[in-house]
Order: structure tokens, then sequence, then C-alpha cells
């Protein structure tokens, strides 16, 4: 893709879901690749707008290049047309202590993405210079390499304890300024000032990017200050809910957007729970509780180990959640 098409990608992103995909895995740490077929297939069928691959909660700086590469060509051949496929970017760990290397293997690992099938690139904030006194001029440099391969760029601001750093309102206008910028993911988690800061700034100066949400655990809240999209792991599982609640938010039925926001705001309580990094195991869980994923394929070599009662914590939660919806009558 050329910036000629960020455009593009701003109308296919606008009012969508996106969901950041994690990759199952067997005990060995390897990709189980019927399972990863069989998931594929599984959100084909769902009303999003794209899925993000590579994203922290696809593990997309911890699997080496091969399974990569293999997990993205399934995307690209399984999703279907008509959605986005999104790959993230960032600078290997092991050249940490070396910039130039560092900002090298960013722009290697956004090549590869769209060598494979990519349509745009969701760049990892740089952890590397944090703490740097060049930190702000290394990070806009960063951006500017991975930009200069031509494909539209969603920035990615991470809180600072899953690994990001925090951007000023000065680095963001500089950041905004770049042509292939479509947007900028918002994933503050329990900062919800700096949600709102940033997104203040979107609206008052750069009405033309895309403010998405990456805040799973107040989904609702963050629509309401002026997310026109969502990319989030939560969306991986339980997609069809968290679809409903941005549809009924984006057109305007406000008593189903409460009520779907307590249902997805229950789901996120069970998930998004210290130890943070369980996450990614607990939406596999998820995937095993509706039926897509097997326990074989839920393994995660990189989080924390769960107790098995979180397991049935979840298919509790997910009960109830069904029951909730047969209720309210969807």
């Amino acid at each position: 893709m050329s910036s000629s098409s960020v455009a593009e990608c701003y109308k296919r992103l606008h009012h969508g879901l996106i969901p950041a995909v994690p990759v199952p895995l067997n005990a060995s740490g390897q990709v189980d690749t019927a399972a990863q077929g069989h998931y594929v297939a599984h959100m084909a069928k769902q009303r999003i707008a794209g899925v993000a691959v590579w994203a922290h909660t696809g593990r997309g700086l911890r699997l080496g290049r091969e399974a990569r590469i293999q997990v993205l060509q399934t995307w690209r051949d399984g999703l279907g047309t008509g959605k986005m496929l999104i790959a993230g970017a960032g600078g290997a760990p092991e050249h940490a202590d070396n910039p130039k290397a560092y900002i090298d293997s960013v722009v290697r690992m956004g090549a590869e993405a769209l060598d494979n099938g990519a349509h745009a690139l969701l760049v990892y904030a740089p952890a590397a210079f944090r703490g740097s006194a060049r930190c702000e001029d290394l990070t806009y440099d960063y951006h500017q390499q991975l930009a200069s391969l031509g494909a539209p760029l969603i920035l990615f601001y991470l809180y600072e304890a899953a690994g990001g750093i925090s951007y000023s309102h000065g680095l963001l206008r500089k950041l905004f300024a770049l042509p292939e910028v479509a947007g900028i993911k918002l994933a503050t988690l329990d900062s919800v000032m700096t949600f709102q800061d940033v997104a203040g700034l979107i609206h008052e100066e750069f009405p033309g990017k895309l403010l998405i949400t990456g805040e799973d655990r107040f989904l609702g809240y963050s629509l309401m200050c002026g997310a026109q999209a969502a990319l989030i792991g939560m969306g991986a599982a339980c997609t069809e809910l968290q679809r409903s609640l941005l549809d009924a938010y984006f057109q305007g039925r406000p008593a189903e957007f409460l009520a779907l926001s307590e249902r997805v705001d229950k789901l996120g309580q069970v998930l998004f729970r210290a130890p943070m990094e369980g996450y990614i195991r607990r939406v596999l869980w998820t995937l095993v509780h509706e039926g897509v994923l097997g326990r074989e394929s839920c393994h995660d070599p990189w989080g924390p180990p769960l107790p098995e009662s979180e397991f049935a914590e979840i298919g509790e939660a997910l009960r109830q959640l069904a029951q909730a919806g047969r209720k309210a009558g969807n």
C-alpha cells in the first residue's frame, strides 16, 4: 500500500472493531496450525473491520520470524476480502542498546509484514528509548523511517507498565503531521485522564486522524470520549457482543449501549486483571469456552502461570453474560 491508501484505511476502520488476535500455541510453544486455521475461519465470519496480528496479544515481538510470517499468511489467506489486515511492527529487543540497529529492525519487520499481505502497520512504542535524553528525537526518527515504507501507520500509545512510553503533545503533533499516519490506538488502561487529554488533542487539532480505542477495561466510556473504532485484545473472543456495543453507540441507541457496556465491562473484569500479562491466556481460555479452540492450543510461554480456578471463573462469567443476553433478547 502507498501513502495514498491512508484515506482508504481510515474509511475501512471507521466505526469498526479490529480484534488484536492471539496465536494458538501448543505445549512446546509452536504454532498449532490446525487450531490457527480453525480460528481464522471463525473470525472471518465475524462482523469485524479486520484484525491486528503481531500485536502484543499475538506476541509479535516474541515469535520467531518464520512463525510470525506463517501466522500472517494464514490470516491473509483466510480472512476474506473487505477486511483490513494490520500487522504490528516494533524494534527487536536484542537491539535495544543500539538506536540505529533498533530502528533498522522495525523497518525490516514492517517490510516483511507488507511483503506478506499486511495492509497497514500498528507501530509498537519504541520502549528502548524510554529514559534516554534523546527519547523524543529517536522516537520521531523511528516512526519516520517506518513511514518511508509508504504504508498507512497506526500509532500506538501504550501505558508504560505494559512496555510503552509517554508521548508528549509536542511529539504527537509531529507524528500526526506525517502523511502516512492514519490514526492512533490509545491503550492507557488505568489513566483515563491520559485518554481524555489525547482525545481532546485529536478533536481540536487533528480531526482527520482516527482515534482508535485500545481500552478493554473502559471500552464504552472511551467511545463516549470520542473513539471512532476499537482495536482490542478482548475483541478476539466474544466478538459479537463487542460489535453490538459499537453498533448501539454509533447508531444512537443509548439504553442498549448502557446495557451492553455493563456486560462488556464484566467480561473485561475477568480477563484484564492482575497479573496483567495473563490476559492473553485468559482470552485463549475464553475461546475454549466458546468452542473455538481446545485447551491443548492455549499455551502462552511468555505469560505468567494462572490457577485453574480462573478458567472456571471465565466459564461462569460467560454463562452469566449469555443469560443476561437472553433476558435482553440479544
